[in-house]
């Protein structure tokens, strides 16, 4: 059999423009056990070893399936057979029913993610290939995804705490397979990609191979180029037209293009998907008093000439148990110590007053406060005061698609007039 295994200058051709990556890098790879996953580990292992860097392999059990430990405990064997330090990371609380896939895929990167923090990794690489991003495109056009959608995977994502990078996806799967054959490395076959009852596994097995993949991985590579371009031009409204406040509200001084108007609504909702431009497209052309996605939209009135755009109240999460890195209402994190023990993280609410820090009463009640057996301990513009902050604005999605916000880490409370006077303590 002639084999046609992916060549490690290749490979750094692909992976190179995906970075900056630093003087020895240190990456994780996500791998199910599976030929593609155990590929990219390999190549990405070649990679960062002509580098001086070194690769972390992370393998999710999602327990699902009685043999799942076992494959994760093979899986792990075999990359430290190749030198590659592995962990393995099990799922507990994963159960099956109403959408599985969605909510394994969610927790897989959250417990990804959490690994990658916990070692200090700012790189995570995924092994997604040419029939993957077809399949994509597939499925986005079966749900009338809208034209930024039909763009399919994008090769670098960049989240709150890491980057996710996909350098393969125009590469077939055959060359993965070829790559581990060419190096007498084994892999895990999964029968979930065999499950007919998951939509991803009935278009594979539909679709044929060749010519119909490099057409799709064609146009979604060139959908790509043009998502690119009306990012940029989004960005670029968006710094002209519109006032982010570190409180988690927006001011909008002129009309921007409709994806930058949903990307700006699913971050002030602390949601990580924006809502759909038929939600928005009229709005973003004639803004006027609405709520769509758990945002309000109206007049900004003292605020400044323009639309303001807030948290709707009554969407907001309800109460939780405040502890450090709590990410309440998909908005604002929790940075350190709390003032008292056994303290609860909720909407300010109708307890806010009318005006404080300069801010109207409908953006105060929209605002995080602490509380401990009912009584409010520090609330509203309180939290962001002094050279330690008790929280910042630190939404689940970005402005625009290139992962970039225009909001510092941590708010500067001396940037806000009045924020001295925001204190409240109660009891």
């Amino acid at each position: 059999m002639l084999l046609n295994p992916i060549h490690p200058a290749e490979f750094a051709d692909l992976l190179d423009p995906l970075g900056p990556f630093e003087p020895q890098p240190l990456l994780a790879v996500a791998v199910s056990g599976g030929a593609d996953s155990m590929a990219t580990a390999l190549i990405l292992r070649d990679w960062a070893r002509g580098r001086a860097g070194a690769v972390v392999g992370l393998i999710v059990d999602h327990g699902l399936r009685p043999e799942s430990a076992v494959e994760a405990e093979l899986t792990q064997q075999r990359l430290f057979a190749c030198g590659i330090t592995a962990e393995i990371l099990p799922l507990h609380d994963l159960k099956r029913g109403a959408r599985l896939a969605e909510r394994a895929r969610s927790a897989r990167h959250a417990a990804l993610e959490a690994a990658c923090a916990a070692r200090g990794i700012l790189h995570l690489v995924f092994g997604h290939h040419a029939e993957d991003l077809a399949e994509t495109v597939v499925m986005r056009l079966l749900a009338h995804s809208g034209p930024s959608g039909l763009a399919g995977m994008a090769a670098l994502v960049e989240t709150q705490n890491i980057r996710r990078l996909r350098p393969l996806l125009a590469i077939p799967r055959q060359r993965l397979r070829d790559t581990l054959r060419a190096a007498g490395v084994a892999w895990v076959e999964d029968p979930s990609n065999q499950d007919l009852t998951q939509q991803r596994a009935r278009l594979r097995a539909l679709r044929s191979e060749g010519l119909a993949t490099e057409v799709l991985v064609a146009a979604a590579t060139a959908r790509g180029r043009t998502r690119l371009a009306e990012e940029r031009q989004s960005a670029h409204a968006l710094a002209r037209g519109l006032r982010l406040s570190p409180f988690g509200y927006a001011v909008l001084d002129r009309p921007v293009p409709a994806a930058a108007l949903a990307n700006v609504i699913a971050m002030l909702a602390g949601a990580t998907r924006p809502p759909s431009l038929a939600q928005v497209g009229d709005l973003a052309l004639h803004p006027r008093a609405a709520t769509i996605g758990g945002v309000r939209l109206l007049p900004a009135g003292r605020l400044g000439p323009g639309w303001l755009l807030v948290r709707e109240q009554a969407a907001i999460e309800p109460p939780t148990e405040a502890k450090t890195g709590t990410l309440w209402d998909g908005r604002f994190r929790l940075l350190r110590q709390l003032p008292a023990p056994d303290c609860a993280i909720g909407a300010w609410g109708d307890q806010a007053p009318r005006d404080r820090a300069g801010l109207p009463s409908l953006v105060l009640r929209t605002l995080p406060a602490l509380r401990r057996d009912g009584q409010v301990i520090v609330a509203g513009p309180a939290l962001w005061q002094g050279s330690e902050p008790f929280i910042h604005f630190c939404p689940q999605s970005w402005m625009t698609g290139g992962g970039f916000c225009a909001l510092p880490p941590v708010a500067i409370p001396a940037a806000v007039p009045g924020a001295a006077q925001g204190v409240i303590r109660v009891g």
